[in-house]
């Protein structure tokens, strides 16, 4: 109360000084006649609606009203959700397996695990969390989003998802379920051979440890003959910034610009760039994105389309690429700000502009899957590395096995290269 008194003493006074002194900067003038709408809307409230409310209550909501005008990463919190995104979880921790981002305001599944609480619940990539525990997850804070739905191994977590209909004009298929968080274990690199020739590495989040397990996948690889590779990157969500330019710095040298970010402020500008000998330079890459490729991955990706150091094969990516400033308020509330964009070397913006169709990387290369393919393909893929399994020890070809065609489209470029590599004039 005694701080909206003082907002509407200042906004006069504001008005005042301006009446006196015409040449006041025009600038403040109409940020506070802007702010005197607010102030005349929480004093409306206050005085004529049908039941009491708390002032700060209308001031949150006023908050995060003005930010949910922004995007789907600036995020308003107050000081309770504030202090527990702040807060690390201590010991271990359940969950019920899956891996999600913001889109379009909502929680949004970007694969659930094989074997794990949501997948055997049927959720699916694509599939929107729109409550928890009966609340909406609309503009929730991610990072409330996701300690709601941890918790202690065997306990229960209430959702209800939302699912795209085939038919784009009929309404979305919702569901409630009931799932028991279960500990859930996880990889962030996994890798093969796919024949003599040819190496497959999977980077599943671009998390701690993930440069080391890459730089073993392809020392691993190379030792059994790897004379191409491609990465998988689909369905990976992003993570660090510092591993994607360091997995980048792999394939590419000579100070080749790999990312940079740009916004309003000068001191927002930043380049991260290759440098010193990049061990696999000249190795011919292939790499796999879908749409729910986001972030990292598309740094990377995007790094390797601008400076034609691989093919970009499969589906547009999600369009993540925005950088957040976490500024804690007097009140111990807090603003999560976008205050720059990543761009490719090319100056592409990475982030995703729905109104203009902007955003993300698209492949070189298009190749589209239907939803129920990708869930087959998830569970095989899961089979074949499982943790612990040999290469000896993989299940044989089931009948009912669907052919990865994006990956199987990678495969006929390289193979193609190799071939066309080895092509001479005919002697005369």
């Amino acid at each position: 109360m005694r701080n909206t008194k003082k907002l509407v003493l200042v906004t006069v006074s504001a008005l005042l000084i301006g009446a006196a002194f015409p040449y006041v900067d025009f600038a403040m003038d109409k940020t506070y006649e802007q702010l005197k709408v607010i102030v005349d809307v929480l004093e409306l409230i206050k005085d004529s609606y049908v039941e009491q409310i708390d002032p700060q209550k209308l001031v949150y909501g006023a908050a995060k009203g003005m930010v949910a005008e922004l995007d789907d990463f600036s995020q308003f919190m107050e000081p309770d959700v504030y202090d527990r995104v702040k807060s690390d979880t201590e010991g271990e921790f359940g969950g019920i397996g899956i891996r999600v981002d913001v889109k379009d305001g909502w929680l949004t599944v970007v694969t659930p695990l094989p074997g794990t609480p949501a997948w055997n619940a049927g959720m699916m990539p694509g599939d929107k969390i729109v409550k928890i525990e009966g609340k909406t997850t609309r503009d929730m804070v991610i990072d409330e989003a996701i300690k709601q739905l941890r918790g202690k191994p065997g306990t229960k977590v209430n959702i209800t998802t939302a699912r795209e209909p085939e038919d784009k004009n009929a309404d979305w298929i919702t569901k409630d379920i009931s799932i028991t968080r279960e500990l859930i274990k996880t990889e962030n690199v996994k890798w093969k051979m796919l024949d003599d020739k040819l190496g497959y590495v999977k980077i599943i989040e671009f998390t701690g440890h993930v440069t080391e397990n890459v730089e073993k996948a392809l020392s691993e690889l190379k030792g059994k003959g790897m004379e191409g590779l491609v990465i998988d990157l689909r369905y990976n969500p992003g993570g660090l910034l510092a591993a994607a330019v360091d997995i980048s710095k792999m394939f590419m040298n000579d100070n080749k610009m790999i990312v940079y970010t740009k916004g309003r402020k000068p001191e927002n500008y930043q380049e991260f760039r290759a440098n010193g000998t990049a061990p696999y330079e000249t190795l011919p890459l292939v790499i796999l994105i879908n749409r729910y490729s986001a972030s990292a991955s598309e740094i990377v990706s995007g790094a390797m389309q601008d400076n034609k150091r691989a093919v970009i094969v499969g589906e547009r990516s999600f369009g993540k690429a925005s950088v957040q400033s976490m500024i804690p308020l007097s009140d111990k509330s807090a603003l999560r700000l976008t205050i720059a964009k990543y761009y490719t070397p090319s100056g592409k913006s990475i982030q995703h502009d729905a109104n203009n169709e902007h955003g993300g990387i698209i492949p070189d290369i298009p190749v589209k899957v239907p939803l129920e393919t990708e869930k087959k393909l998830l569970q095989q893929d899961e089979e074949l590395f499982y943790p612990g399994k040999k290469e000896e020890d993989k299940p044989e070809k089931k009948k009912d096995s669907v052919p990865d065609e994006v990956l199987n489209r990678a495969v006929e470029l390289l193979k193609a290269r190799e071939v066309l590599g080895n092509l001479k004039p005919a002697a005369k």
